[in-house]
């Protein structure tokens, strides 16, 4: 059977999505080729049509994610102020449903750890990605108009809410992780956005869930 051109294509993003969803929920280490392939419905076989080895596979998919926060950050940044930017991140990040959408959350918090035990492709390619990232979050901020300054910044702020919410995932008892969750808002508000009455966010987007603002994926990214 001839498929039309642009079929190969298609079918490596469906890979690379099926990967990214796989790693967030189940992490790296643990997610197998088949496991990926069967959630892209696709058979083992057809893998090496597209990428050389898982290694290949968890570098291409760690880059795929991270572009695809881009539209999500763009949302970010078009808010006017300083402080309404970082309240907007704060909320959707450290909302009840970015913790619990881990399949479609943030894919710096679900496979960091994992990371740091790799090495070749994945590794590398991750780290590529990451940098890339911080640095359009930085651009999406602008928390200072200094560019030493803002990379300080959006570092602390980012490395915050990635702790907060693994804490707030690592926890079995609901009310004490929405508790971490909740305190970390407003301590975080308070640091980033000076008087928290000054900086909400527009109501609709105030209301409006995590996955929209903050998942490195075309469903749910920072």
């Amino acid at each position: 059977m001839r498929y039309p051109p642009e079929h190969k294509e298609l079918t490596r993003r469906r890979i690379l999505e099926a990967a990214g969803h796989a790693f967030r929920e189940h992490g790296v280490a643990e997610t197998g080729v088949d496991d990926v392939m069967r959630r892209a419905g696709l058979t083992h076989g057809g893998f090496y049509a597209h990428f050389r080895d898982k290694s290949d596979l968890v570098a291409e998919a760690c880059t795929a994610a991270f572009d695809a926060a881009v539209v999500n950050l763009g949302r970010i940044s078009a808010l006017p102020t300083a402080a309404r930017r970082a309240r907007l991140l704060i909320d959707s990040y450290l909302s009840t449903r970015h913790r619990d959408n881990r399949g479609t959350g943030c894919l710096v918090v679900a496979v960091g750890a994992d990371m740091a035990r790799l090495r070749s492709a994945a590794r590398s390619g991750y780290a590529r990605g990451f940098v890339r990232h911080l640095e359009r979050l930085g651009a999406a901020l602008r928390l200072s108009a200094d560019a030493g300054s803002n990379r300080d910044r959006v570092t602390a702020l980012m490395s915050s809410l990635v702790g907060a919410l693994l804490f707030a995932r690592a926890i079995d008892d609901p009310v004490r992780s929405d508790a971490i969750l909740r305190s970390m808002r407003r301590h975080l508000r308070v640091e980033f956005c000076g008087d928290s009455r000054q900086c909400a966010p527009p109501r609709a987007l105030a209301r409006a869930p995590a996955h929209d603002f903050l998942l490195a994926h075309t469903t749910f990214t920072p």
